[in-house]
């Protein structure tokens, strides 16, 4: 199997390969912080040698939750943050995009909840469900997150009314801690299927525990492939592996001098519409990392060619503050060609016979010389198809470089205290027990 790649010479117009090899020492040191456990936040690195820890027994128990699921035709995977966006991005980027527009479907629809506190939004899906009976799989590690919680209040009600109590508990899956914690009790006393969120991996790394493997199999998507990917990354981003040949350790450097050149802004760039997710994946990952400390590289993402459309112009001519990461697809699945047109009034018969994915190619290619000429250093990123395992090669590499870049920039990589301080406020204006001193504070403010 060949492996995802990367190319870091776009780059050179703003920095140098002298100074990308500079920072070797410091990766060189982030690795061994990670594989020693000697940096901040070493009480969450189960996701180092997740992929390879994965075995046969998981597997096969997590295929037959999503058996057991795979009778609706409708499950709803409630949660926020990690909980959900890396199953999403799997799902979005492997799946077919009009699948569930299909008559014949041999997937369930999968749809999310829990990740807003909209009031349409899941009013709407209530609606849709009203009557059906349909699954739920519960991603939460304390079961009182806000935004899980309530969808998970209104949907469960709901289930039960259409199904029963009893046979409503067949289709609920609880993805929580293992021995505590509001989810983990319900779900003991109500005798639902459950699944353990690691102690030590952190949510934006959880995509391969259950929270990510459970509701993609349900998708109808190979576990075992998306598996599989991860662990050959895992083994070619080895704390063995050179420096030279590490492409985790490449790009957590190229980042950084570039960082440290003044362009404080990572766009992540794809010129395949499926991929969306992926950036809003790596967006969690990386800001959340990373933003901290009065530091941090802000991720941003685009999907291209729609956004040359309305961002391209900013990219191009503005603030030379920001870096390209693109990631390309080498071979599409699909094969469509343009066709001829006896009239040619829309001048598009210089293409006729070409295949829309090199039509699309050279976009990408005009793009990257436009922006690097314009001043914005491009890092690509190719998979040589868009699939499982290629799609867990590159969840792992993103992974690794994170922690390694982290280390690098001298924060916690693994953390997330700011998230916490909304959620004080939240809490104080709702008048929730126990935050009556922050509620006078802030009624203060007001």
């Amino acid at each position: 199997m060949e492996s995802i790649s990367l190319n870091i010479d776009k780059t050179f117009s703003v920095i140098t390969k002298t100074q990308v090899d500079a920072f070797e020492a410091k990766v060189n040191k982030g690795m061994e912080m990670l594989h020693e456990g000697t940096g901040k936040g070493s009480d969450f690195l189960g996701w180092l040698h997740l992929p390879s820890s994965i075995n046969e027994t998981e597997l096969r128990d997590i295929e037959a939750a999503a058996a057991k699921l795979r009778e609706c035709k409708v499950v709803v995977v409630i949660g926020i943050g990690g909980s959900y966006l890396g199953t999403k991005a799997v799902v979005e980027a492997i799946n077919n995009s009009f699948d569930w527009l299909q008559a014949k479907r041999e997937n369930p629809v999968i749809v999310y909840a829990g990740h807003n506190i909209g009031e349409d939004y899941l009013s709407e899906l209530s609606a849709l469900l009203d009557d059906a009976v349909f699954g739920i799989i519960n991603i939460s590690k304390s079961g009182t997150t806000t935004e899980p919680a309530i969808a998970f209040r209104v949907l469960k009600k709901l289930l039960e009314k259409n199904a029963g109590k009893e046979k409503a508990k067949d289709y609920i899956v609880a993805v929580t801690d293992k021995a505590r914690g509001a989810l983990r009790t319900l779900a003991d006393k109500e005798g639902y299927k459950t699944f353990v969120i690691p102690d030590d991996v952190g949510g934006r790394f959880s995509v391969f525990t259950p929270v990510g493997l459970l509701p993609v199999a349900v998708a109808g998507i190979s576990i075992r492939e998306l598996v599989k990917g991860a662990v050959d990354m895992e083994e070619v981003t080895d704390k063995n592996v050179p420096f030279v040949d590490n492409i985790a350790s490449i790009y957590a450097a190229t980042r950084n001098a570039l960082y440290e050149n003044g362009k404080k802004i990572e766009i992540l760039a794809n010129f395949h519409p499926k991929m969306h997710y992926i950036g809003e994946w790596w967006k969690q990952l990386y800001g959340e990392s990373e933003g901290k400390d009065g530091k941090g590289i802000f991720p941003a993402s685009v999907d291209f060619t729609t956004d040359l459309h309305s961002m391209g112009q900013w990219i191009q001519e503005g603030e030379r503050i920001i870096f390209e990461t693109v990631i390309s697809v080498e071979n599409p699945d699909a094969k469509l060609t343009v066709p001829v047109d006896e009239t040619d009034l829309d001048g598009l018969n210089y293409l006729a016979g070409k295949r829309v994915d090199e039509v699309n190619k050279m976009a990408e290619l005009g793009t990257q010389l436009a922006h690097v000429d314009g001043g914005v250093p491009n890092i690509k990123i190719t998979l040589p198809a868009l699939n499982a395992y290629y799609i867990g090669q590159l969840f792992y590499f993103f992974e690794k470089a994170c922690g390694l870049s982290g280390y690098i920039l001298g924060v916690n990589p693994f953390n997330q205290p700011g998230v916490e301080a909304y959620k004080k406020n939240m809490f104080a204006l709702l008048n929730k027990p126990g935050y009556e001193k922050e509620s006078e504070a802030i009624k203060a403010k007001l």
